[in-house]
């Protein structure tokens, strides 16, 4: 291979990775418009971030396999999530339980002025932490053994004690979120928790910044019919929102 071009693969994967490590994702298509190259290479590129451990392929392109500390989730699309926190703060209902995933975005909404009468399930330790911070504020832990991939207490445990529960509302995210198949996750053990909080609660709030849209991971979690209300960052009558609107109420 020639120096030139050596030297234009190294710098368009570094590239990548810093895409990666600030969003969260990459598309195939997108980034070969940007890089004015074939998906091909693109595809290439992120097999081989991959094989370096920043990279997981999914269908359509590659999320982000680094370091998964609480901070570095909080960091990626970080204004993105701040903004779905503001839409969803205003969804919080007074006097009434409601459900917290264990997710970076909905640890934003956590972030929000709450109610004084709230009370939250959660199954995330962070979530749990913040909200012991607010005087007026009822929280339950659900116990469980912390999944080191996802950050979230799953198991039986974790299952026994969000089915004791009945919620007015929860509020989840997703790994990837795709107009036919749904939300997806990494891990089995993160989709059990995911659906046993929906599963109590009257009304789902699906949570997704819109790197995640079309994106998919190994396992199905909830299908979209079973989400009442999807809010991201986007304004509702976005055009990368189209696919979703027939099958889920935008905000």
């Amino acid at each position: 291979m020639a120096v030139g071009s050596t030297f234009d693969v190294e710098r368009r994967r570094r590239g990548l990775t810093e895409q990666l490590r600030e969003t969260g994702a990459v598309r195939i298509e997108e980034a070969a418009t940007e890089w004015v190259v074939h998906p091909m290479t693109i595809r290439r590129d992120l097999r081989s971030l991959q094989q370096d451990g920043v990279a997981r392929l999914v269908r359509g392109g590659a999320v982000f396999a680094g370091p998964t500390g609480i901070e570095r989730r909080q960091a990626l699309a970080r204004p993105a999530k701040r903004r779905i926190a503001e839409k969803a703060q205003q969804l919080v209902p007074r006097g009434a339980a409601v459900g917290i995933d264990a997710s970076t975005t909905a640890l934003e909404l956590v972030g929000q002025v709450m109610p004084d009468d709230l009370i939250v399930v959660t199954y995330g330790l962070e979530a749990f932490g913040l909200l012991q911070e607010r005087p007026g504020a009822r929280v339950y832990l659900t116990g469980g053994e912390r999944d080191r991939r996802t950050g979230s207490l799953v198991g039986p445990l974790a299952l026994r004690a969000l089915h004791g529960f009945s919620l007015a509302r929860c509020f989840l995210s997703a790994t990837g979120v795709h107009p036919a198949l749904g939300c997806t996750e990494p891990t089995a053990e993160e989709v059990e928790v995911k659906q046993a909080m929906a599963a109590v609660s009257a009304h789902v709030v699906l949570l997704a910044d819109s790197t995640k849209l079309h994106l998919r991971s190994s396992v199905r979690s909830l299908e979209l019919a079973q989400v009442d209300l999807l809010i991201t960052e986007l304004d509702p009558d976005d055009a990368r929102l189209a696919p979703f609107r027939e099958v889920v109420e935008l905000r």
